[in-house]
């Protein structure tokens, strides 16, 4: 049986989005059918739209989402038809290099839906990293799917799917934020917010937030940051400097990925401590800095990549922690759209003002 569903398409670089019927397979082996709950508009979707990606045109958009299984292939065990389900983009596979010596949140491997979806007409899609979330049905690796509770808000743990995991992740994993040490976050958009709430749900005593913009750094103040930095009129490094007793910070995060930002982080940090780079550079940048000063400074340098996740293990405690009411992943949720709202939705994202659009199906 193939499955009639309406998705967002875009067809080719810069063009208009469109909604129109795709064709979605019954599950083969490995693969899951999800019925779509809800799906963030991510950037990562509006760099696919501008050609920022690849050039596999046309591609089925979204993948920050929630869903509940509706089927599943041969020899699936570990997900079954009515759960509830926060999909993702790290399907690790248990056998490669990383998965064998214990990191599977490394893996090198992941897994995709071997079927296509396609247009009515029989073109094939390429799926936004693998899952296509702006549409009814999407059809993905049973391995992309994490079973979490089901009486959580689907919109706000849907975040946890890219943006909202990358920025916790940053802080928590990759930089292993400890109780009692300093953060400064670079760049206060929603991966960014998301690092400055790690790093509170770590324990981390002094959190600075940095930014050109005011309403965002008042925003970060809401969900963690302890002390704000409008680097428009002031030298970030100087006053991350002046709140860490002339320090530095324990641990610098780089959401924004600029090598400006990058350099700010790298100077910003206490010797022997860690620079997070969780920002993604444009493929054009470059980066040069003193050899004698990264070896003179010490400490760790790191790229987080998904923020590290291992999303078997991150997922559920995220959920759970968010139940109790220690996580306020709500406040990610800047307003509820349909799946009409998208292309609008991109444009309310470069003003800035918005931590993420959330698309409804339900």
């Amino acid at each position: 049986m193939v499955h009639k569903v309406q998705g967002v398409i875009a067809r080719s670089k810069g063009a208009p989005l469109t909604l129109e019927t795709i064709l979605v397979p019954e599950p083969g082996p490995g693969e899951a059918l999800v019925d779509i709950l809800t799906c963030g508009v991510c950037h990562t979707d509006l760099a696919y739209q501008q050609g920022g990606i690849n050039d596999d045109y046309p591609f089925l958009l979204g993948h920050e989402a929630t869903g509940v299984v509706s089927a599943v292939g041969p020899d699936v065990t570990d997900v079954a038809p009515g759960d509830r389900v926060i999909l993702n983009w790290r399907a690790v596979c248990g056998q490669c290099r990383a998965c064998k010596r214990g990191q599977p949140q490394y893996c090198f491997n992941t897994a995709n839906a071997t079927q296509k979806m396609t247009l009515e007409d029989g073109t094939e899609l390429t799926p936004a990293l693998g899952i296509g979330a702006f549409a009814e049905k999407t059809l993905v690796a049973a391995g992309q799917c994490t079973k979490v509770d089901p009486e959580a808000d689907a919109a706000a743990v849907g975040l946890l799917g890219c943006g909202v995991m990358a920025g916790l992740g940053a802080a928590i994993n990759t930089g292993g934020v400890k109780l009692g040490d300093s953060v400064a976050v670079i760049g206060c958009g929603g991966v960014g917010t998301a690092a400055i709430a790690g790093a509170a749900l770590a324990g981390a005593t002094t959190i600075i937030a940095v930014d050109i913009d005011g309403g965002k750094l008042e925003r970060a103040l809401t969900l963690g940051a302890t002390h704000t930095v409008n680097s428009k009129d002031t030298d970030p490094v100087e006053a991350i400097r002046a709140l860490t007793s002339g320090f530095g910070a324990d641990v610098v995060i780089d959401a924004v990925g600029r090598v400006e930002t990058y350099k700010q982080a790298f100077y910003a940090r206490d010797l022997a401590g860690t620079v997070v780079l969780v920002g993604v550079p444009t493929p054009d940048m470059t980066l040069e800095l003193p050899l004698l000063d990264v070896f003179g400074r010490g400490g760790s340098l790191k790229s987080s990549w998904y923020g590290d996740c291992l999303p078997s293990r991150d997922f559920p405690m995220l959920v759970s922690l968010y139940r109790q009411g220690r996580l306020d992943l709500d406040a990610f949720v800047s307003e509820r759209i349909t799946i009409n709202d998208v292309e609008a939705a991109f444009e309310a994202m470069k003003t800035g003002n918005i931590l993420r659009s959330v698309v409804e199906f339900t």
